[in-house]
């Protein structure tokens, strides 16, 4: 019996060795021995499919990058209309992201076209959403206070925030609606054409300026959007829970003011 045969002999008695082994693997390894090439080369096991490894799993885009994206990608929405009136209408049938298939009335902004002092917020809330206009809620309230303290009527000025429709249950928006949306609000900062941006809140600041900062450290002082001075101070929504913050926004405001040649009387 040659060396072959004694390995196949002993390979039955064992079940287990037996295991997986191909006619094909089997007649390469004979002729393998009977021309007595040892480094000939053995054809891979065909008879059982390897198991796929798993996929890794993909790590989620750092925040600021998606925030990023949102200034990025702003230019195609910003072509969408030559005059507010024709952005507005665009905007009501928008349904670029998942917000505009659920809402009530999307929210464009309102205000003076020609207004020399912008406010920008969020999102549209819940009373927003039914009226179709920014602000008009509990937070609007005090925002119309916050104007007239300012010696402004809310007529002169222009108010509107970075989505167009109302995100479920008041969430912040995510960078992809952001990224989305935000080139509505682009076009109207270049129609508009504002002496002064007021943002309310760090989700304006966020998706307009890519600053990533908390609204606590942003607030206070003039950054810019395209050589327009800008005042980021806290949302309406949360000096309603935070009253003791009211002292910091007045102190924003009045630096509005001062550029506008106003003092508190």
């Amino acid at each position: 019996m040659d060396l072959f045969e004694q390995l196949l002999a002993a390979a039955r008695k064992d079940r287990n060795a037996m295991r997986g082994v191909t006619p094909e693997l089997l007649t390469a390894l004979e002729q393998s021995f009977r021309q007595g090439n040892t480094s000939a080369p053995v054809p891979q096991r065909t008879a059982v499919a390897a198991r796929p490894e798993p996929a890794p799993a993909l790590e989620p885009v750092p925040e600021p990058a998606l925030q990023k994206t949102a200034q990025t990608f702003a230019a195609p929405a910003a072509a969408d209309g030559s005059s507010l009136e024709e952005m507005a209408e665009t905007v009501r049938t928008c349904a670029r992201c998942e917000l505009g298939r659920h809402r009530q009335n999307a929210v464009f902004g309102e205000g003076d076209p020609h207004a020399e002092l912008m406010f920008i917020g969020e999102g549209p809330g819940a009373d927003e959403d039914r009226q179709g206009r920014p602000f008009v809620g509990k937070a609007g309230q005090l925002l119309d206070k916050m104007i007239a303290a300012m010696q402004f009527r809310r007529a002169e000025v222009y108010i509107a925030n970075v989505v167009k429709c109302r995100p479920p249950d008041n969430r912040t928006p995510t960078p992809e609606e952001a990224c989305l949306c935000i080139g509505y609000l682009v076009r109207q900062i270049e129609l508009i054409r504002p002496k002064v941006i007021v943002l309310l809140g760090a989700t304006a600041a966020h998706f307009l300026l890519n600053r990533q900062e908390g609204i606590t450290r942003l607030r206070g002082r003039w950054l810019e959007y395209n050589g327009i001075p800008v005042m980021p101070t806290y949302h309406p929504a949360y000096l309603l829970r935070q009253e003791s913050a009211k002292r910091d926004a007045w102190h924003d405001l009045q630096l509005v003011m001062a550029k506008f040649g106003k003092s508190y009387r």
